[in-house]
């Protein structure tokens, strides 16, 4: 049976963050992709959880903060490698933060709540696509330290599940190497031992 949804699953592939251009989405459309990035699994519906949106002259302010705290951390910076820091939110017209919000749970584990954030960003992927656009998602270093997030706008107790590029994108985006599923898939036989 023919289905464009499978046919978008089996043939999705991330634009290059450097391609996406003006113009990006509408309010209509960004709300039209966070109500599909919450239809995920969600265990104790805790929505643990949300979106930041980076677009307009925060981006660009962003970037100023990011080289300022790269030259903080690492001392002077060489021109390329300021340059790519002051671009690093401004390179897609609307860069969507998907953040892991953790809620206290006491039967619910911290990294299922950090798995849903991640089938949030993916679906927000897919809506992205689905409505025309491009996207790609990334972390880099700023969201593996304190003081990264928290310019970003993230609480203490939260962690950035990704930072999702989206823009029009025009032309095809290069095909790359898979795995081969059948390599990744196998009937259980029993518990794992040595050599399994």
């Amino acid at each position: 049976m023919a289905s464009p949804i499978i046919d978008h699953l089996l043939t999705r592939s991330s634009a290059p963050i450097a391609e996406l251009k003006d113009p990006g989405p509408s309010d209509s459309e960004v709300a039209t992709m966070v109500a599909a990035a919450v239809r995920v699994p969600d265990h104790g519906r805790l929505a643990p959880w949300r979106f930041v949106l980076y677009r307009g002259d925060a981006r660009v302010r962003i970037g100023e903060a990011l080289a300022a705290l790269a030259e903080k951390r690492e001392g002077p910076l060489p021109e390329g490698r300021r340059n790519q820091e002051l671009a690093r939110f401004s390179r897609a017209p609307l860069v969507v933060g998907v953040i892991s919000s953790p809620k206290e749970n006491p039967k619910i584990p911290e990294w299922e709540m950090f798995l849903s954030g991640g089938m949030a960003a993916m679906n927000l992927i897919h809506a992205a696509t689905a409505l025309g656009y491009g996207a790609n998602m990334i972390t880099n270093w700023y969201s593996d330290t304190d003081e990264g997030r928290t310019l970003l706008g993230l609480a203490p107790q939260e962690r950035v599940v990704g930072f999702v590029h989206i823009g029009t994108h025009e032309g095809t985006v290069p095909e790359r190497p898979r795995p081969d599923p059948a390599t990744l898939v196998a009937d259980y036989s029993g518990p794992w031992t040595t050599g399994s």
